[in-house]
């Protein structure tokens, strides 16, 4: 028996167990071998995003972005299966079997649960280890999908909640404007407190398992990324333009938030700047946020604050997530909304939410469901106007 060829097979063996117990049955932050997974869905990732380059409206792009979830598990499982395959295959060809003979045989114990021998020398112990350890991960596969779902469950469930709040897609402004409009800014408080609550839940759920930030949201122009960062901007602004009327859940749901971007940043590889200065620049400009307050002010929003005087604390507040938020939103290709940094792979402009006009029983006119506005950027000297429908 050549023990090299073996104890070669053995290891790869017992790396692909340990892989499948650490992202299947043990919930904690990929590190070490557990990462061979995170190869997997980047490289299904990046297969979906090539081919979403091919459309034109980011609607389309989201239809075709939204199987990388569930191909990703297959992709996985698949990888689990060469790896077995390669693996016991090695340690028959350290019993006698040629290299294709014995990858032959493990690939038909693999599937056959050691019940099926193609010929040569038989060697049953490794033909049922084979079949018995794909059961195992079978099984487990099965078992996880449920946890799996439950969690996107969770997530979704907010954010679904928050197109009524902050429109589609979100943005922090409008989710302030949309309160003083109907007369609900009493209800931000719990709000706030919902969405801290969620950011604990999802920054456990998104590291523990990865594959979660491949799934989308139900609908194209809805993304938790977004939403979240929709609720983090208006908690800032409020903490900014009213820092004595402002709830305290408004300071914890940021610090959450930020806290959520920062792990699933690290457990991507990123590098994190856990303590940046609350003087540093942020890529949001003052201008930007000048007319986001002036709109708030044309609405009747309670502001103790001038733009001018809020601007250091929202800036202060916003340094701590802006440049993760920007490079998860770009990563996820999530909805061009405004203050969410730029798309590489969408050309699409910032799209600005649609809010539906607030009519009364007894007249006005039928309101028509028209897609969120799409504003291409200014380039050179040419001025900015919003355009009906994708110029990509």
């Amino acid at each position: 028996m050549n023990w090299l060829w073996f104890g070669l097979g053995l290891l790869l063996v017992l790396v692909t167990v340990t892989s499948v117990l650490f992202t299947l049955v043990l919930p904690r932050q990929p590190v070490g071998i557990e990462r061979m997974t995170l190869l997997v869905n980047r490289v299904v990732r990046l297969v979906f995003v090539a081919l979403s380059r091919l459309v034109k409206s980011y609607e389309a792009k989201d239809a075709i972005l939204a199987p990388t979830a569930p191909v990703a598990l297959i992709a996985q499982l698949l990888f689990w299966a060469a790896s077995l395959v390669v693996g016991f295959g090695l340690m028959l060809v350290a019993g006698g079997h040629s290299l294709a003979d014995g990858l032959q045989q493990s690939l038909t114990a693999l599937f056959t649960v050691g019940a099926v021998h193609i010929g040569g020398r038989e060697d049953p112990g490794i033909d049922i280890a084979v079949g018995a350890t794909w059961v195992v991960i079978v099984a487990l596969q099965i078992a996880y999908l449920p946890a799996l779902y439950s969690s996107y469950n969770k997530r979704e469930g907010l954010v679904a909640l928050l197109e009524s709040r902050a429109g589609d897609p979100a943005w922090g402004p409008e989710l302030l404007a949309r309160h003083q409009l109907v007369g609900i800014v009493d209800t931000l408080p719990e709000l706030y407190a919902a969405w801290e609550e969620w950011a604990a839940d999802v920054a456990e759920s998104h590291t523990t398992y990865p594959v979660l930030l491949l799934f989308r949201s139900p609908e194209p122009w809805l993304s938790w990324m977004i939403g979240l960062l929709a609720v983090l901007d208006a908690g800032a602004m409020h903490l900014a333009l009213a820092p004595d009327a402002a709830p305290s859940q408004a300071r914890l749901c940021l610090r959450m938030g930020f806290t959520l971007m920062n792990r699933i940043a690290e457990s991507l590889g990123w590098e994190v700047d856990r303590d940046p200065d609350p003087d540093g620049p942020i890529q949001l400009a003052f201008v930007e946020f000048e007319q986001a307050v002036a709109m708030l002010d044309s609405y009747g929003f309670p502001m103790e604050r001038t733009a001018e005087e809020a601007w250091p604390d929202f800036r202060g507040w916003r340094v701590n997530y802006e440049t993760v938020a920007y490079r998860l939103a770009d990563r996820l290709t999530a909805p061009p909304a405004p203050w969410s940094g730029s798309r590489r792979h969408v050309r699409t402009g910032v799209v600005e939410p649609r809010r539906p006009p607030q009519r009364r029983p007894g007249g006005g006119q039928p309101f028509t469901y028209e897609r969120p506005q799409v504003v291409i950027p200014a380039r050179g000297r040419r001025a900015t106007k919003p355009v009906a429908g994708d110029q990509s």
